[in-house]
């Protein structure tokens, strides 16, 4: 074998394409970031929304939370292990759900509130207890 032969003959193909659709699934669409969505579809009527997006937090009623948040407006999960998120949106008619997951999920820094999709200063000081108005007792 000469000193500059390479160790290995390359194959005919350039490289393996992946099969894939070329229209989106539903479920790539439902999961596609609001603002990437905005730009590339237009905005989407919607009633303004709070959203909470949390990691797995080790809290005691952090069972009870998911079970509050499935009945929200929309759930949605992703990643796996460590990187395991949920993404929960609340109507303003939803402010009890609102206030219960959040007492649970809220003490932990890695819990975000989103005012209509957006991080939006003092969201947590301010606009979270505005929807605890609503709140009829």
């Amino acid at each position: 074998m000469a000193a500059d032969s390479p160790p290995y003959r390359p194959m005919e193909r350039f490289w393996p394409y992946a099969d894939l659709p070329e229209q989106p699934t539903a479920e790539e669409l439902a999961a596609i970031d609001p603002d990437l969505h905005e730009a590339l579809f237009g905005a989407r009527p919607r009633p303004f929304s709070i959203t909470l997006v949390f990691p797995t937090l080790d809290v005691p009623d952090f069972a009870r939370a998911l079970d509050l948040s499935r009945g929200a407006a929309e759930f949605r999960e992703t990643g796996t292990a460590e990187a395991r998120r949920f993404r929960v949106r609340f109507w303003p008619s939803d402010a009890v759900r609102l206030r219960d997951v959040f007492q649970i999920v809220g003490p932990a820094d890695a819990t975000e509130v989103l005012i209509d999709d957006r991080p939006v200063p003092y969201a947590r000081e301010l606009w979270l207890p505005l929807v605890w108005f609503l709140i009829i007792r």
